[in-house]
């Protein structure tokens, strides 16, 4: 049975609907780098045309998330470690601005923070380190929800797929991600707390020693 496509995107046009399903695939480390996107295969899992799928990748080929040889097809894209630096610029402009900023943060999204905590930490307990580092991403995303911009969430949500491909690199997922479940925690509490300045500094360290495990990682490969 083919599976059925989430609904939140339904009010979107049918390309961007279908890009939009392919980023949130990524972000849940469903799609894998290297691994081969079949148009026909697509449309039919995601309930669109070809050729809505074809403009789709073309999105995504733009954001780069996806590659494209001729007699080969489109690939999702393997990140490189020059991609590192430039996805930890624009973390901490959005997510520092979002928190450090005079912009009221809702109850809404307070409680989704919460949420994809709590699923992070459930998952961690049950060693799910997959679910774990998508909800994680998920927290991050929530956070730059607080800019109040479509733009903004859209382009973020690319971000995130793509960082979702760096940490595949990773040998041991449990040991990449395992550090940052009691900082998201640490974060979401100041902001609950309306600790503003305690929120950046944390989550300016946090993006820190993110961005240095992730190039540390990548120097090991090479």
């Amino acid at each position: 049975m083919s599976q059925q496509p989430e609904t939140q995107y339904n009010h979107l046009p049918a390309f961007e609907r279908v890009a939009s399903l392919l980023r949130d695939e990524l972000i849940a480390g469903q799609l894998h780098a290297g691994q081969t996107l079949v148009e026909m295969d697509l449309a039919e899992r995601l309930e669109a045309s070809r050729n809505t799928v074809r403009e789709a990748l073309r999105q995504l080929l733009c954001e780069g998330l996806v590659t494209y040889q001729r007699n080969k097809g489109v690939t999702v894209r393997m990140m490189e470690r020059s991609d590192i630096k430039d996805i930890y610029v624009i973390r901490r402009t959005l997510e520092l601005q979002a928190i450090s900023g005079g912009r009221y943060i809702k109850q809404e999204a307070l409680a989704r923070m919460l949420s994809a905590i709590e699923t992070v930490e459930s998952a961690s307990r049950d060693d799910d380190w997959a679910t774990a580092a998508t909800y994680s991403l998920r927290f991050h995303q929530t956070i730059v929800s607080i800019l109040g911009s479509r733009r903004f969430d859209s382009f973020f949500a690319s971000i995130m797929a793509q960082l979702r491909l760096l940490f595949a690199s990773a040998p041991d997922e449990k040991f990449f991600q395992q550090p940052w479940v009691e900082r998201d925690r640490a974060i979401y509490q100041f902001l609950q707390a309306s600790q503003r300045d305690d929120a950046v500094q944390l989550l300016s360290q946090y993006l820190d020693n993110s961005e240095q495990a992730l190039l540390k990682l990548f120097a090991t490969k090479e």
